[in-house]
């Protein structure tokens, strides 16, 4: 059977993806780019807002209409909050058993009839361990180390499509990880749906700082990078702990959501500004210069023009190295859909705008510090006459040297345009040769 997948949405999602193309290939089957003739296609969905879950209906109806032999099969986020019912597919599952979902795609390839296997995510208790494998031709992978989510943030669907808090145990986290290096992945990324609640689920597993030490002994010439983490993760002792990892990538990206106390309170979320100041500090005070990234949703319900100017001078003084600003889309089926004083889009396109505008000043500000330091960078393409990796603090970084792909090598950084740095390789002997 040759079968294509499409993936849409988070980094888990995307991790899954992946692990759904190792399945096939164990089983005997080829795996295809989805712009290629295919007997099954598989679109892996998101349904963190409503465009989310446009995005892969529409993909899933083209499916049909471009390739009507073909075996249509989803699976995701999507079919688990909205069930079976308008889904035109062959195969629908959700966000759990991938490996019962691959045999249902091979049996609706041998006789054609529908099968539909969703369960309750909130009955969830283990963690489903999948495999982690290198993607083609790349030099980082992904390694799923927890699922579910228990913060119920009011905009927020994902607890529902998730369930509960899963932690892949540290024993075959580590065994992955070192597998994973062995396959000469140089980089690896810490990820899940909520990975600053890692091992609540596990007795006696301790807690993410626990599982990062263990991660980074067992696998030491490869970088360990954390996914997206909530702010309460971070302490003393958090920061302490990792500090002392010399193959911890100091970025942090720690999810703010808004810069305003009174919109924060409608989220949901578990902090306030001044807290989350605090956790800042913590970070900057234990890793030198580390890169904190974060997301942003502008134009929440509710949200005055006092409310989004106090998010604006917020994050000016956060100095945050990227953020990824988002205009609220209201989920069906969350709190916040219901709320009164929803925001017109013009309005919030404006404001994203706005705090764009900011964003990027933050960022130039953050690079042009990095400009006279030396990083080693992890070469991932060539492109355009450059090759092009990534600082530890997941910096873009290009330089004028092509053919170092999968290569880790030091580099002095020259400029910046105010998005990628640019650098040149230094040479360590005579000869001209570098060394990582």
């Amino acid at each position: 059977m040759r079968a294509a997948i499409a993936t849409l949405g988070c980094k888990a999602n995307q991790f899954e993806s992946q692990a759904l193309e190792a399945l096939l290939r164990q089983r005997g089957h080829t795996v295809v780019p989805f712009s290629e003739e295919a007997d099954a296609y598989i679109v892996n969905t998101c349904s963190v807002t409503a465009e989310s879950d446009r995005k892969s209906m529409q993909l899933l109806r083209r499916v049909r209409r471009e390739h009507p032999a073909a075996v249509a099969a989803v699976c995701g986020c999507c079919p688990q909050t909205h069930g079976a019912e308008g889904l035109d597919a062959d195969v629908i599952g959700g966000t759990g058993d991938r490996r019962g979902f691959v045999e249902l795609v091979e049996q609706a390839a041998a006789d054609r009839k529908r099968r539909i296997a969703l369960d309750d995510p909130r009955t969830r208790r283990t963690f489903e361990s999948l495999p982690a494998v290198r993607p083609t031709r790349r030099t980082r992978a992904m390694l799923k180390i927890e699922d579910g989510c228990a913060n119920f943030c009011t905009y927020c669907v994902i607890p529902y499509a998730r369930g509960p808090v899963r932690s892949l145990p540290q024993a075959p986290a580590v065994e992955q990880a070192m597998d994973l290096a062995a396959q000469g992945i140089r980089e690896i990324v810490l990820t899940g749906i909520e990975i600053s609640s890692w091992g609540r689920d596990l007795p006696e597993a301790g807690n993410l700082a626990d599982l990062t030490e263990a991660l980074c002994a067992a696998v030491p010439d490869t970088r360990i990078r954390l996914g997206s983490l909530e702010a309460g993760i971070v302490t003393e002792d958090f920061c302490k702990r990792l500090s002392r990892l010399p193959n911890l990538c100091p970025q942090f990206h720690l999810s703010l959501q808004s810069g305003c106390d009174d919109t924060l309170r409608r989220m949901g979320r578990k902090y306030d500004t001044a807290q989350y100041a605090g956790k800042l500090a913590l970070l900057r005070r234990f890793f030198p210069r580390p890169a904190v990234t974060t997301d942003l949703i502008v134009g929440f319900p509710g949200e005055t023009e006092a409310e989004f100017d106090a998010t604006l001078s917020f994050l000016r003084a956060c100095g945050f190295a990227r953020t990824h600003v988002f205009p609220y889309s209201p989920r069906p089926g969350t709190a916040a859909a219901s709320m009164e004083g929803q925001i017109p889009g013009p309005v919030k396109e404006a404001r994203a705008r706005q705090a764009g505008s900011v964003a990027a000043e933050s960022q130039r500000a953050y690079l042009e510090g990095c400009v006279g330091e030396t990083y080693g960078v992890l070469f991932e393409q060539d492109r355009e006459g450059f090759a092009r990796g990534h600082a530890p603090n997941y910096a873009e970084v290009r330089v004028s040297a092509p053919g170092l792909r999968n290569l880790l090598r030091p580099v002095r950084i020259r400029s910046t345009d105010g998005k990628v740095l640019y650098g040149e390789l230094i040479q360590s002997d005579g000869e001209g040769r570098e060394t990582p």
